[in-house]
């Protein structure tokens, strides 16, 4: 099950609750975002996430770590998408090289989990 709508549902149960948003800047990541795709592009990272309709890139932070073998990249996301929807939906994110501090041909992992996308509504 979407652990987004079990997040809603208990909301919903619940009335009123408390969400942290963001962890501390010095906590790192609690949980990286699932991502549904990725490429790199000549210009640019790209990444397939879920959205509601308001998850927008200023939503995101990315954190990279260069080692001689390549660089590791993760994307976690800062704010929650609290926008109502009927349908999942997923958004495209693009990331320049220059924004990751990466030059182009840089070999990345990405260190988020891959998430299969299964739709709207799905």
């Amino acid at each position: 099950m979407n652990r987004r709508l079990v997040l809603l549902a208990a909301l919903a149960l619940c009335g009123c609750a408390t969400v942290r948003v963001a962890p501390p800047p010095a906590a790192g990541f609690a949980e990286l975002e699932p991502v549904y795709a990725v490429s790199a592009g000549r210009e640019a990272v790209t990444i397939r996430v879920a959205s509601n309709g308001c998850t927008t890139k200023a939503d995101f932070a990315f954190f990279v770590e260069v080692k001689p073998t390549g660089a590791g990249l993760a994307f976690g996301r800062k704010k929650l998408d609290l926008c109502k929807s009927f349908a999942m939906g997923s958004t495209e994110l693009s990331f320049t090289w220059d924004e990751l501090g990466l030059k182009p041909g840089t070999t990345v992992f990405l260190l988020n989990p891959l998430e299969r996308w299964m739709g709207p509504g799905s």
